[in-house]
């Protein structure tokens, strides 16, 4: 599922791709977006933030977030399509590649200028230069709900999702309903910085350090299987800031307490 990491991989992938090139086709085929028409100004570049997409073309920035199922694709000119044309929601070429979209949930074009009206409400990321994990700890630590909600919401730091917040409140023994305040934020962010940059470099995400199918997560996707561990069924659960936000949650009820 794209986390911070992937989104991270795939703004350089698309930066490699279309920085300082003229963009030769702009196709947004989403409603609020589709009459707008980028073709003839220059790539400035492609960056992430938290798990947001900004490629900035021009004076204005194409913003993109892939949710659960989105991707971006490059491709050379008159290549094949690996996916069905009626999933693509962008097109971006040069004449030199093709960035193509595909099932992206949100699309939308802002001036440059204008781009903290998109991104601003997010917290410190860790894969940014300007990572600040002290401003990220005061922002946890100012969140009175269970870790594992706070963990994911984006105004508190930007870029984890699920998959890492099931993964380091176990790798930290912590149980996902632990309030906020009683958790060791620092030490929990230290520790989630220095996994999504191992992450970062890496083409499939892993926490246990080896990286064979079936052996990536400690808990992540395992209930009811022994945990790596101790041997204890895995258990899944579900939280939200509100029953209509609920994420599945798994744990080892022995090696997180």
């Amino acid at each position: 599922m794209p986390e911070g990491d992937t989104v991270f991989r795939t703004a350089r992938r698309l930066d490699e791709a279309l920085a300082g090139a003229e963009v030769t086709r702009f196709d947004l085929r989403v409603p609020r977006a589709a009459t707008v028409d980028l073709a003839g100004q220059t790539v400035h570049g492609v960056a992430a933030r938290g798990k947001h997409l900004l490629m900035r073309i021009g004076e204005f920035t194409l913003h993109s977030h892939l949710r659960m199922d989105g991707a971006w694709f490059v491709y050379h000119p008159g290549e094949r399509w690996r996916h069905p044309a009626f999933k693509v929601r962008a097109i971006v070429a040069t004449a030199a590649r093709e960035a193509v979209g595909v099932d992206i949930a949100e699309i939308e074009v802002v001036p440059t200028r204008d781009e903290q009206s998109l991104v601003g409400y997010l917290g410190p990321d860790p894969l940014a230069a300007d990572w600040d994990p002290v401003e990220a700890a005061r922002r946890l630590s100012a969140d009175t709900r269970s870790i594992h909600v706070a963990l994911l919401d984006q105004r508190n730091v930007a870029g984890f999702g699920n998959e890492y917040a099931a993964e380091l409140l176990f790798l930290r023994g912590v149980l996902p309903t632990t309030p906020t305040p009683d958790v060791d934020v620092p030490a929990l962010l230290d520790l989630g910085a220095r996994t999504i940059r191992a992450n970062r470099d890496r083409p499939d995400r892993t926490f246990t350090g080896v990286n064979r199918p079936g052996r990536t997560t400690w808990v992540y996707g395992r209930a009811g299987r022994p945990c790596r561990r101790c041997g204890t069924p895995i258990r899944r659960g579900a939280q939200g800031a509100d029953p209509t936000k609920e994420r599945i949650t798994f744990w080892c009820p022995s090696c997180q307490r």
